[in-house]
């Protein structure tokens, strides 16, 4: 697979791997954890060199899965890593990125993974409570300690990460983006661009329902899409337009709909990694096809076109998640 360059000149595959999925959100895993050690090392032998957990994954059971999969194969992958969670008792009791809580999560971090160094480690979501400029300073201490070698944010608004970069180099934002998330296209990538900054989509594939294989079937009690807005019968019903749109341009393109959905994603800027999840060996192949699929600046204008037109319907959190965004 051909590479991508986030800020600071960090080099990744064009197609990454997002690890939350085989510990929590999508309910029961169908897989053993050796299987899903086989999948991310599979990842890796397929040329994915980018892997993504975080401390609250689990929590923490997603980085020590993530260690256990890289130990023989550490010299072949970045690994990014978060911190900025409560975490008490198993559970999320808010955001915490204080100087001190960074320092603890990142020496648990470590441990968990299995390195000497987190190659990336974002601020898991700006904390209202702690300035910017200090949770900046505080990764760069760690950086300087040879503890942390990148920075980068989630969810982070445009002011908030011109900010942070004053204080130490942003090398990438990961945030929600494809297309029926576009809400980091006014403000937030012109930013990026200017900056230097890389992009790394989460939920490149919409939490599974641009791949057209998503059905309000699929969507179980008390997994994370159930509790979405987006997710809900009604507004997955008015947004299969968008899907049977997305699958006519891939059938004409010999392609799947969620490697067109990916192929969008790379084609809008250079410095931009999706991190698509999964647990099956066949998927890590189809996304990776999406970095093949040639989309015309006219499909892709085509497809923003659509969506601008029919819009989406539904929130892609609920009313309490999505006022931890943009800050």
């Amino acid at each position: 697979m051909h590479t991508r360059t986030l800020g600071q000149g960090l080099e990744v595959s064009a197609i990454g791997f997002g690890a939350m999925g085989m510990s929590m959100s999508y309910g029961p895993n169908p897989g053993d954890r050796d299987d899903m050690i086989g999948v991310i090392r599979y990842a890796v032998e397929q040329g994915v060199t980018f892997i993504d957990t975080a401390e609250v994954y689990g929590p923490y059971d997603n980085e020590q899965l993530v260690g256990d999969a890289i130990a023989p194969i550490r010299d072949q992958v970045v690994v990014a890593t978060k911190f900025g969670w409560n975490i008490v008792d198993g559970a999320m009791q808010g955001t915490d990125s204080r100087p001190e809580q960074i320092r603890r999560v990142a020496e648990g971090s470590l441990k968990r993974l299995g390195v000497e160094a987190i190659d990336l480690f974002y601020q898991h979501r700006v904390d209202p409570n702690v300035p910017i400029e200090d949770v900046a300073g505080a990764v760069s201490e760690l950086v300087a300690e040879g503890k942390v070698k990148h920075f980068g944010l989630s969810e982070a608004g445009a002011a908030t990460i011109r900010r942070a970069h004053a204080v130490h180099p942003v090398t990438a934002l990961q945030s929600e983006y494809s297309l029926w998330t576009r809400d980091p296209e006014p403000e937030v990538l012109p930013t990026l661009r200017e900056l230097g900054v890389g992009f790394v989509p989460f939920s490149p594939l919409g939490k599974g329902f641009l791949t057209g294989t998503v059905t309000a079937a699929d969507v179980k009690e008390g997994e994370f899409r159930a509790s979405t807005p987006r997710f809900q019968p009604d507004a997955m019903d008015a947004n299969q337009a968008l899907v049977d749109h997305v699958r006519a341009l891939a059938d004409a393109r010999g392609a799947t709909p969620g490697q067109v959905a990916l192929a969008w994603l790379l084609f809008q800027a250079p410095f931009i990694v999706p991190i698509p999840g999964t647990r099956r060996r066949e998927r890590i192949d189809e996304n990776i096809g999406g970095a093949t699929v040639a989309l015309s600046a006219d499909d892709v204008a085509d497809l923003d076109a659509l969506a601008a037109r029919i819009g989406v319907v539904g929130e892609r959190y609920t009313p309490a998640g999505m006022k931890a965004v943009g800050l």
